[in-house]
C-alpha cells in the first residue's frame, strides 16, 4: 500500500482525511465516489491505515505495529467485503460480512472498519440490510462505501454518509507521474494523459497496456489510409478491428483525439498542443482536406457510434457506418 505521499492529485481529500483522523472526528460511513482508478481503494485503505495507527501525531506512521498490519493487508480490524457475482453483491453477503460481524468489539484496533468496493452494486435489499447499520452504528464502526455512481445508491443510504468526490487529476500531474515514476516515454505519456482524461488509474493501465498500443497502433494506421480505401477494403478494416469489440472504447478515443487534433491545427497551426506530433504530416494532410462541418460531422459520428455499441447496435454496421462517415468528410 502506498503513503499519502504517492498519491497524485486529490490534495484536498488528503487535507480532509489528514483533518479527520488529527481532530478526531470520525463519521461512521463514508461514501467515495469516483471513476473507476481514480483512487478510490487507495484513498480508502489509507483513512483506515490513519485511522488505526497507534502513533500519538502524524498518522499513519507506516512503523508501527497496526500500520504495518494495515501495509501487509491483514489487519484484522479492517474488512474489505467481497462478493462473488461480478455484476452485484447480494443481501446475504452483506449480512455475513457487515450487519453480522459489526457486533464483534475490534480486536487490536479503536475501530472496526469495513471497506466496500462496488458499493453501488449492491441489491436493494442489500442496501437496506446495510442502512440498518448505518442508521445505529456501534461506536467503533466506519463504514467505506466505493461507488462508480453513488446516484444508484438508496437517497436514505447517501443522506447518512459523508459524501467524498473524486475529482479528475490535472493533466500535467497526470503526465509527469507517468514521466518520472513510470518512466514512460514524452510522446507516449501525452497520449496516455489525454486519453486518461484526469484519471491516474486509467493513464498507469495503458501506459503499461501493451494491447492499448496495438488497438492504437491499428486505428492511427486506418486513418493514414482511409482516404484512398475502397469499401471492401473499409469492411476488411472492421474485421481487424473486431477482436478489439472489449476494448472498443479505446480504439474509438484514438479516432476521437486524432480529430480533434485535425480540428486544433486546421484552427490555430499551433503544433506544440497536437498530441499525435508524430504523425503531424497525416494531420495536416486531413485539416486540409475536411471543412470545420465535416470535422464535427466525424466527431458526432464517433460519440453515435459509442452509443450504440453501448445500446448493442450489430457491431460490423456500426463500426461499417462510422468509417464511410470518416472517409467522406
Amino acid at each position: 500500500m502506498s503513503g499519502f505521499k504517492d498519491v497524485v492529485g486529490h490534495n484536498d481529500m488528503i487535507r480532509y482525511i489528514k483533518n479527520t483522523v488529527e481532530q478526531d472526528q470520525v463519521s461512521h460511513a463514508y461514501i467515495l465516489n469516483g471513476e473507476r482508478g481514480s483512487g478510490k481503494k487507495l484513498l480508502a485503505n489509507l483513512f483506515a491505515q490513519a485511522l488505526q495507527c497507534e502513533a500519538k501525531e502524524e498518522r499513519p506512521c507506516y512503523e508501527c505495529r497496526s500500520c504495518k498490519q494495515a501495509l501487509g493487508g491483514n489487519h484484522p480490524d479492517i474488512i474489505r467485503v467481497t462478493h462473488e457475482k461480478p455484476g452485484s453483491i447480494s443481501v446475504d453477503e452483506i449480512r455475513a460480512q457487515v450487519v453480522g460481524d459489526v457486533q464483534i468489539k475490534p480486536y487490536s484496533g479503536k475501530y472496526k472498519i469495513y471497506i466496500i468496493p462496488d458499493a453501488d452494486l449492491m441489491t436493494v435489499q442489500a442496501q437496506n440490510a446495510l442502512l440498518k447499520t448505518i442508521e445505529e452504528p456501534p461506536s467503533y464502526a466506519v463504514i467505506f462505501l466505493l461507488a462508480v455512481n453513488a446516484e444508484s445508491l438508496l437517497p436514505t443510504i447517501c443522506s447518512r454518509c459523508v459524501m467524498l468526490k473524486l475529482r479528475n487529476v490535472k493533466d500535467k500531474l497526470v503526465k509527469r507521474y507517468l514521466m518520472q515514476v513510470l518512466h514512460v516515454p514524452e510522446y507516449k505519456a501525452d497520449v496516455c494523459t489525454a486519453f486518461a482524461q484526469g484519471n491516474i488509474g486509467r493513464a498507469t493501465k495503458l501506459a503499461n497496456s501493451e494491447h492499448f498500443n496495438e488497438i492504437k497502433d491499428e486505428a492511427v494506421g486506418l486513418l493514414r489510409e482511409i482516404d484512398t480505401m475502397e469499401l471492401d477494403a473499409l469492411v476488411e478494416a472492421v474485421k481487424r478491428v473486431s477482436p478489439y469489440k472489449i476494448e472498443i472504447e479505446d480504439y474509438l478515443d484514438v479516432l476521437m483525439i486524432w480529430f480533434r487534433d485535425v480540428l486544433l491545427y486546421k484552427a490555430t497551426k499551433n503544433l506544440e498542443r497536437v498530441i499525435f506530433s508524430e504523425e503531424i504530416g497525416y494531420i495536416k494532410d486531413r485539416a486540409m482536406k475536411s471543412s470545420y462541418e465535416g470535422i464535427e460531422t466525424i466527431i458526432t459520428g464517433i460519440e453515435k457510434a459509442k452509443a450504440r455499441l453501448k445500446a448493442n447496435v450489430n457491431f460490423e454496421l456500426v463500426m461499417e457506418l462510422l468509417l464511410l462517415t470518416i472517409k467522406e468528410n
